[in-house]
């Protein structure tokens, strides 16, 4: 039965999360500075995902060829690269290093 108040509970908090960003003033959400933080939000999550799928295994960080494909695509990116190049980049250096045993 715990689960299901676990479930009950999950949910009734993400309807009120909902709800709160429903309720804020459509004032403060004109905001500059409200702005630049929402722009700057999913680039900030896409990058701690990616280096935690990157770098870490389980509770432990390690260095293997996911770290040599996204050092290929951060150079490929750097030389603004387009982007099928970078993931092309990325995906072959991956895969070289799992061949040589990386």
């Amino acid at each position: 039965m715990t689960i299901w108040i676990a479930i009950i509970a999950t949910a009734a908090g993400c309807y009120l999360a909902k709800l709160l960003g429903l309720l804020v003033p459509a004032g403060a959400l004109e905001r500059p500075l409200v702005k630049q933080l929402a722009a700057l939000l999913p680039v900030a999550l896409l990058a701690a995902l990616t280096a935690q799928q990157t770098f870490s295994t389980g509770h432990h960080i390690q260095l293997d060829a996911r770290a040599a494909g996204l050092a290929a695509a951060a150079v490929a990116l750097m030389v603004r690269a387009p982007f099928l190049v970078i993931v092309g980049a990325a995906v072959l250096v991956t895969a070289g290093a799992r061949a040589l045993g990386g």
